[in-house]
């Protein structure tokens, strides 16, 4: 039912819009691709968003700023003459959305492509040259401190300033690297004037495939893509427009599963790198195509093949991608340095490292289950593939099987995915009772429930979760400190993202019921998430009932970072009955945050994230004295943290049973998940959660009951 009342609700909106965008008649849409885009956007957004700003001159000014900035975000390419000229547009793209000419973006990528390349030889110019680090200069790497240049002098003060800071930084690692072999074999190493030729090539390296990338990768759709994503993106972060093959490179990723060659890839030096071939996939029975290969072009069938050039992995990723049983031909460079094409037909990749997995910790003869969820994943185009409902509720079974006394369960850095999944996984804590309510734009919020009256796990719970556990992990986690199911622990929030989005196709003409439709498709925000209390997550996320210190804290990048978010705010409580532990609760929050507090690791941690993120915002020093100084203060940070954790005894964390080998036919996935496994011992999250867990267990001689 849950799903159905789901899919009612796109069929609406589909219908909703296009009666408003249409009317009777489809004869209205204008003739020109970008223009009917422009278009059907600014429907959407006005008929179909959740709260949608209105589309003005207002709106049009910081979309005007935003693209800008986008285009340009360390303000070195536009000149401040370049934006006020532009400002003739800045009040015209509120009607570009209403079927206008589409004049802003096209104007902009003329400047754009003129500048880049003024740019591109200014940084030849300027790298012709050898840095000298003694005099007393600085450079600011904060954008949002500074205003685009107002002349070409400061402009080309500004690239010499960003230029010396990246030669500065290859060149005081130099020093080290030679330093120390010399150390080792007794010879003077190289000069100095050496030291700073090679620094130099290598940000020339990098520079350069920088505008090879400007020329072979951003072309006028790519521009036109970023500039319709930032219209969306300012009526709110998580509205976005995906052409069409990044919706499918979206959907993919959702589903854990694809259809492709099989290989992994790497950016390497300006080239795309095969780092490792999947055991029986089209590029293993191939029996051609092995780590190091060079991928030069990739091609369709017999289509003209693409040039990788300036091609960064995402974007290989996308075209060797497609559909089941298709073609795809890669000219490759081995490792030889021979080159070949060779002809692949597309199969299933399944991403199987990416869903649920368990483990079980092994401490004083009890035994601790552990849940790694990565994020919410189902794939919607079929129901009969892997979900993470499904696969957690296969691992608790199994962990159940091996006689567990408590489960951890981590959602850190889990940015959500399915709604009906995290529902129904919700369900597997407790009775029944609602999870989640969800609200649209003119009608009362819906209770989504779980009515299995069945518990998949009734003991003790812990859910760790950090700033970037989101969505559907804030769902999950709210509905267990709601309900007292389980202690929360992590970072002083979550992401705060509280908002509900929903896939729709700009295809009017079949009634916007095609997520993969030919113009693409908008990640449109239709629903608000609340408690089960009535509070919202958004903004505020979920605050954790134990806070732990991360690296993390101090970076701004929540949803309460982001100027275009919605705001806070709550409706009424729904009826639900809570749960009563076996155990003290309070108690058991006052002992962990008494020993994470005297912890001197995470006093560490926590002042050591301030001081990080605080070197972030200073004027950094191009005088080598001053700048090898202040990366010996960041690097006897980090060492101190290292000597801490590195003292800490690790825990025992075993496969589960039968499973000590479940890659043992694919030998690098082997080692990565014995590679796994050990991590787990040494995390210090997954330990203060163990901490916990046995509190929980010493204060809980029964099992928890219901009120």
């Amino acid at each position: 039912m849950k799903r159905i009342s789901l899919l009612v609700v796109l069929v609406l909106i589909g219908s909703v819009l296009t009666t408003q965008i249409l009317g009777k008649s489809k004869t209205n849409l204008p003739p020109d691709k970008y223009e009917k885009i422009m278009f059907l956007i600014g429907k959407m957004l006005s008929d179909g968003h959740y709260s949608p700003q209105q589309i003005d001159n207002a709106f049009s000014k910081r979309v005007f700023d935003r693209y800008l900035t986008e285009l340009d975000p360390e303000k070195n390419i536009f000149l401040k003459s370049d934006i006020a000229s532009l400002r003739v547009y800045e009040t015209k793209i509120d009607d570009e959305l209403t079927g206008a000419p589409i004049l802003f973006f096209k104007a902009v990528g003329h400047v754009f492509t003129t500048r880049v390349q003024e740019s591109e030889l200014l940084c030849q110019k300027i790298l012709s040259n050898a840095f000298v680090f003694t005099s007393a200069e600085g450079v600011v790497l904060n954008a949002d401190k500074l205003d685009f240049p107002l002349n070409e002098a400061e402009r080309e003060q500004r690239w010499k300033n960003k230029l010396k800071h990246m030669s500065l930084e290859r060149y005081a690692e130099g020093i080290e690297v030679n330093k120390k072999a010399g150390e080792k074999d007794g010879k003077n190493g190289k000069h100095a004037v050496e030291l700073e030729k090679e620094a130099r090539d290598k940000v020339g390296k990098i520079m350069a495939r920088t505008f090879d990338r400007f020329r072979n990768k951003f072309n006028e759709d790519d521009k036109f893509n970023l500039f319709v994503n930032t219209i969306t993106t300012t009526m709110d972060p998580h509205t976005e427009f995906m052409p069409p093959v990044d919706k499918r490179y979206f959907d993919e990723e959702m589903a854990g599963q694809f259809y492709g060659i099989g290989a992994t890839l790497q950016y390497d030096e300006g080239s795309i790198k095969i780092t490792s071939v999947v055991a029986g996939s089209p590029a293993y029975k191939s029996g051609q195509i092995q780590s190091g290969d060079i991928i030069l072009k990739v091609g369709q069938a017999e289509e003209e093949p693409v040039d990788l050039s300036g091609f960064m992995t995402t974007d290989a990723v996308k075209l060797i991608r497609g559909k089941k049983d298709s073609e795809v031909r890669l000219t490759l460079r081995k490792i030889d340095g021979t080159i070949k094409v060779v002809s692949l037909i597309r199969d299933r990749i399944v991403q199987d490292e990416g869903y649920a997995r368990s483990a079980v910790i092994q401490d004083n003869g009890q035994k601790i289950g552990y849940i790694y969820l990565p994020d919410f994943y189902a794939d919607f185009e079929n129901p009969n593939r892997p979900r993470c409902f499904t696969d957690v509720a296969n691992e608790l079974v199994k962990l159940k099987a091996e006689g567990i006394s408590g489960l951890v369960f981590d959602l850190r850095n889990n940015g959500g995915g399915s709604l009906y999944d995290v529902v129904q996984m919700a369900g597997l804590f407790i009775g029944e009772g609602p999870i989640v309510q969800v609200k649209d734009r003119d009608r009362p919020a819906t209770i989504l429930k779980d009515k299995d009256r069945a518990m998949q796990y009734d003991g003790p719970l812990i859910v760790l979760v950090n700033e970037l556990s989101a969505s559907a992990s804030e769902i999950f986690a709210a509905a267990m400190q709601d309900y007292g199911r389980g202690i929360i622990m992590g970072s002083s929030s979550t992401f705060g993202k509280g908002t509900v989005q929903r896939n729709i196709g700009l295809d009017p003409q079949y009634g916007f019921s095609s997520t993969n439709a030919e113009l693409g498709t908008v990640k449109l925000t239709l629903q608000k998430f609340y408690r089960v209390s009535g509070g919202s997550t958004q903004l505020k996320g979920v605050i954790p009932d134990v806070v732990i210190p991360d690296n993390m804290e101090y970076l701004k990048f929540r949803e309460k970072d982001t100027k275009e978010s919605l705001p806070w705010d709550q409706i009424s409580k729904t009826s639900f009955i809570t749960w009563t532990p076996s155990y003290q609760k309070d108690s058991v929050v006052a002992y962990a945050r008494r020993r994470i507090s005297s912890d001197d690791l995470f006093q560490l941690i926590s002042s050591t994230s301030l001081f990080l993120s605080k070197q972030n915002e200073q004027t950094v020093s191009l005088q080598l004295d001053a700048y090898k100084k202040a990366q010996e203060q960041i690097r006897n940070a980090v060492k101190q943290l290292e000597a801490l954790q590195q003292n800490r005894n690790p825990m025992q964390v075993n496969a589960l049973q039968g499973e000590e080998n479940r890659w043992s036919n694919d030998k690098p996935k082997q080692e990565r998940f014995e590679r796994w496994l050990k991590s787990l011992g040494k995390d210090i999250y997954i330990e203060q959660g163990v901490k916990t867990m046995k509190d929980m267990i010493r204060e809980s001689p029964t099992t928890a009951k219901r009120a």
